[in-house]
């Protein structure tokens, strides 16, 4: 069917308008702008502090302090300073911080440049704007290197995840649990960094310590399992002379998966485990192992371990541990079925009582400081910004935001979260952001355009809360719908599971039968739909391409596209990932020839746009380039545009102006409408 095209600001009169025609305010460098969201919230006294964004920084991130006496929130490293892991590439807990009787805060932190952890004291005497970061470990070479994420500070040590790599390929590491000097003798020899564990486990958190300093708690897991499959809980006393006697195991296993472990200030020792189907919190014998289940509810207190260092429980002061490990005072968790929420958790009733306030979703990043939390939340009217609670009133506050609404909020979409029927009659849960303008309709004949949005992971999910990029299309008349398909978390285990081996299957049946089911009911335009997605989402479009005529086109964004290739290709963290996606290695031939869309690309017949990061590491920019081999000469238009310097996530501003204009030119083009405000996309067959 061939669309004819509609002019921007065109219309039936005042205020009317085509749908994707409609102006905006919400423009492609304001979305850019405020792309990212806060992160690693801590506690250094009654300090709070955290890490934020700066895309028009060459998207760097910055630690942000928050004065005890509750004055505005300040940047507290300049830069080019940029606090960021890249422990397994996607990173980790960068910065640990303690309060000291002298000298104000002690604080260390991973420098994303070289990876060297780095000691900074921000209110050092006789230094008018506090102390140079001094480095702590030494100059990495081989590959990569020395990588550090999740630290601890205990005495004159920071204890933390230690990644080196031995050799050239992504998977020649090992991680283990390492002790670094702070009076930075070890920043010149590595000799110096006491490693406190083996590397018999290929993946591990930084420790937890007991309050009384006499034990440690990590998580570990290997090959071929993800954390979200099955890790273990690891328990070891630690010796008067500051090592780990021999560890042992007292929770999970291949198919149980420990989130994380946390003890109270009473000495309990505290894990968020799936064993009953949902991750729920549990109260854990060190010597036993029992594990005593807090709130049992099919709801998830946890989420998917991607990065050392998340949190979706905190232990609040107060109450003391009984002989058989029960008491301790109350615990901040988040919880949910999609979304969590945050709420207070008495351990010995049980009883669970929510924060009041506008928020939908809670970020896993919690901090404590007396009877006070602190996390990070959005909303559908607002962007992820950090939320003090005090438990004592019941009072929510935000402390730490991107300020004032830059743009009326009227301009932003209404989601609304549904459930559909897929295949087989399984739910696949979404939320639909229908086209949004306070000024503008759409003539009553028509119908919108919509895009698919397929999310990363694919082990992740996504909550309804404000995007500005959604915005950027729904405030110009294009709909969107974010699909939570099967193997999302967020709706327990057997949700997540339902993408064993199914990956391209079932991601691709769901999505497509949330596009029609949107057709059907007459609220998109059964010819104008598209798909996009990042990552794993990028693989689910171009695979949706390869296996259905439902889309007019598709914005396939630094995707995963051959499953051998990113078999071999990816970093260790994912490197046996395929294993549970598609079927272990003597399947996995069979499996690309039925499913990755570079062995499919002669069924691909609509039009793409194709993003890349040229530094990627973990879909690599080999995985674009076979595509557009095996696309050559065949008469579909399409585009590739790379981005030197970016990798797995866009982060610097002018990339995202770029990626966001090119996307909807390629949505104007094939829906047939015509923009004069954006550069054009030339596609090319």
């Amino acid at each position: 069917m061939r669309v004819e095209p509609t002019r921007a600001g065109d219309g039936d009169g005042a205020g009317a308008g085509a749908y994707g025609s409609w102006p905006s305010p919400i423009d492609a460098a304001l979305a850019a702008s405020l792309d990212g969201r806060p992160e690693y919230v801590g506690t250094v006294g009654a300090e709070v502090w955290w890490t934020e964004p700066r895309p028009r920084e060459g998207g760097r991130r910055t630690l942000v302090r928050r004065p005890a006496d509750g004055g505005p929130e300040a940047a507290a490293l300049p830069a080019p300073w940029n606090v960021r892991s890249r422990v397994t590439e996607y990173g980790g807990a960068p910065w640990a911080g303690v309060e000291r009787l002298e000298g104000g805060p002690l604080l260390v932190f991973v420098h994303f440049a070289d990876q060297r952890l780095y000691a900074y004291e921000p209110d050092a005497p006789g230094a008018p704007d506090g102390s140079r970061p001094r480095p702590l470990t030494p100059v990495s070479s081989m590959g990569g290197g020395l990588r550090w994420a999740d630290p601890v500070l205990r005495g004159g040590e920071v204890w933390c995840v230690l990644e080196e790599f031995t050799g050239p390929a992504p998977t020649d590491v090992r991680r283990v649990l390492a002790a670094v000097p702070l009076d930075g003798s070890a920043a010149e020899d590595r000799s110096l960094v006491r490693e406190l564990t083996d590397d018999r486990y290929r993946f591990t958190t930084g420790p937890r310590l007991s309050p009384d300093g006499l034990s440690a708690a990590w998580l570990v897991w290997d090959h071929p399992r993800m954390p979200w499959d099955g890790t273990e809980l690891r328990l070891a006393e630690v010796t008067l002379d500051g090592r780990l006697a021999q560890a042992r195991t007292v929770l999970g296993g291949p198919d149980e998966a420990v989130a994380q472990v946390e003890w109270t200030p009473g000495g309990t020792l505290l894990a968020v485990s799936d064993r009953g189907g949902w991750w729920n919190p549990y109260r854990v014998d060190p010597v036993s192992g029992e594990a005593v289940n807090l709130c049992p509810r099919e709801e998830e207190f946890g989420g998917p371990l991607w990065k050392p260092g998340l949190r979706w429980l905190a232990p609040l002061p107060g109450g003391t541990s009984r002989a058989d490990g029960s008491g301790g005072g109350l615990v901040a968790v988040l919880h949910g079925q999609g979304s969590s929420v945050l709420g207070v958790l008495d351990p010995e009733s049980g009883d669970l009582v929510d924060a009041a306030g506008p928020w939908t979703a809670w970020q896993p990043t919690l901090a404590v400081s007396g009877s006070r939390v602190y996390g990070v939340a959005a909303s559908p009217r607002s962007a992820y910004e950090v939320v003090e609670l005090d438990t004592a009133t019941g009072h929510a506050r935000v402390i730490g935001s991107a300020g004032v609404d830059p743009v009326d909020p009227a301009y932003y979409p209404e989601p609304q979260s549904r459930t559909f029927l897929g295949p087989a009659g399984r739910e696949i849960h979404a939320h639909v952001y229908p086209p949004h303008h306070p000024a503008r309709r759409a003539p009553a004949d028509e119908l919108p355009p919509y895009v698919v949005w397929a999310h990363g992971g694919p082990t992740d999910h996504v909550p309804p809360v404000l995007d500005l990029h959604i915005a950027y299309f729904t405030s110009r008349g294009i709909g969107v719908v974010e699909v939570n398909y099967g193997g999302s978390t967020g709706y327990g285990r057997a949700y997540r599971e339902r993408l064993r081996e199914q990956w391209g299957v079932v991601d691709v049946e769901d999505c497509a039968a949330v596009a029609r089911a949107l057709a059907a009911e007459g609220t998109a335009d059964p010819d104008r739909l598209a798909i996009r997605g990042a990552s794993a989402g990028g693989w689910t479009a171009a695979a949706s391409l390869a296996a259905t005529d439902l889309y007019a086109c598709a914005a396939i964004i630094y995707p995963v596209l051959d499953l051998l290739g990113f078999a071999e290709e990816t970093h260790d963290l994912e490197s046996r990932y395929i294993d549970g996606l598609a079927g272990p290695p003597q399947a996995l031939a069979r499996r690309c020839r039925e499913r990755s869309p570079v062995a499919r690309a002669d069924r691909i017949t609509a039009p793409f746009v194709l993003l890349q990061g040229l530094d990627d590491p973990v879909c690599p920019p080999a995985q674009a380039e076979r595509l557009l081999a095996a696309m050559r000469g065949r008469p579909v238009p399409h585009a590739y545009v790379a981005f030197e310097g970016e990798g797995h996530g866009f982060r610097r501003a002018e990339t995202m102006v770029r990626a966001l204009e090119a996307e909807l030119s390629l949505y104007a083009q094939v829906f047939g409408i015509e923009r004069t405000d954006i550069p054009r996309l030339e596609l090319r067959a």
